[in-house]
């Protein structure tokens, strides 16, 4: 049996929300296979993003390294295997063996599968769900020391609607946009647009794909304002905030899924 590689939190009601990238762990057996080191990892990873999905009552989040296996690419390209896999990054000192890739898809497939469990319960239970799917993105890849990527191409949040059929889901797209854009954010407001950066990837895909009437699914993307993206030290008043904001969401989605 393959390691769980994400805990669980499972709640009434038809709201859900994943971390799928909050995880830092890697298995024993890859420590030694590493060329990039664990500052060098976390940067591509989604820190702090576990502890937004407290807006929601189910909670997925991902204890694992993106780097073992990436949840949220499609199942043929989620262990990276070369640069071109992983932002132009040397991630490994060898070739990964057949058995240790295997070995991390088998993680990848008992995800899934527990994914799809849940999702049917909440069909049976609920009718419908929604997912909101919680991730963060770097915008100061030029260096730490370099200016900051233009906040035009850059939004505070990006809500990828992309693998959606987005006017059967627009009420709830819609009112979440809306709600988030209006939340007080320590005395200011939230740069909230759609598919600017980012339209959606695997996790989103999939539900879209195996519940295109009863699942909608928001992959979220906060841009790293809230922390150092190159040190990984958080801004934790920014961090609080930003878990509020996507709490305030959560009475707006389940009314507008109630009335689809």
């Amino acid at each position: 049996m393959p390691d769980q590689i994400w805990d669980e939190i499972i709640g009434d009601g038809p709201l859900v929300a994943t971390a799928i990238h909050d995880g830092t762990e890697v298995r024993e057996e890859l420590l030694r296979l590493f060329a990039l080191d664990a500052a060098g990892r976390l940067r591509e990873e989604d820190p702090f993003t576990a502890l937004w999905t407290a807006a929601a009552p189910t909670r997925l989040i991902g204890v694992r390294s993106r780097f073992e296996v990436d949840l949220n690419r499609p199942r043929e390209s989620a262990v990276y295997l070369t640069p071109d896999d992983a932002w132009g990054l040397e991630v490994w000192r060898e070739p990964l063996g057949e058995e240790i890739k295997q070995a991390s898809l088998a993680e990848y497939d008992a995800f899934y599968e527990r994914l799809r469990e849940i999702l049917d319960e909440k069909v049976e239970r609920y009718g419908k769900f929604i997912v909101l799917d919680l991730h963060s993105y770097n915008y100061r890849r030029s260096g730490p020391l370099e200016p900051e990527s233009s906040a035009e191409e850059n939004p505070d949040v990006n809500v990828g609607t992309g693998t959606m059929d987005r006017e059967r889901w627009a009420p709830v797209v819609d009112r979440f946009i809306s709600d988030l854009r209006a939340f007080d954010f320590l005395g200011d407001t939230l740069d909230v647009r759609e598919n600017v950066r980012f339209r959606g990837a695997q996790l989103v895909r999939w539900i879209h794909e195996n519940y295109p009437e009863t699942g909608c699914a928001l992959a979220i993307e906060v841009k790293k304002f809230f922390m150092d993206e190159w040190t990984g030290t958080p801004e934790p008043e920014r961090v609080d905030a930003i878990g509020s904001a996507l709490a305030w969401t959560a009475h707006g989605l389940i009314e507008e899924l109630a009335s689809r």
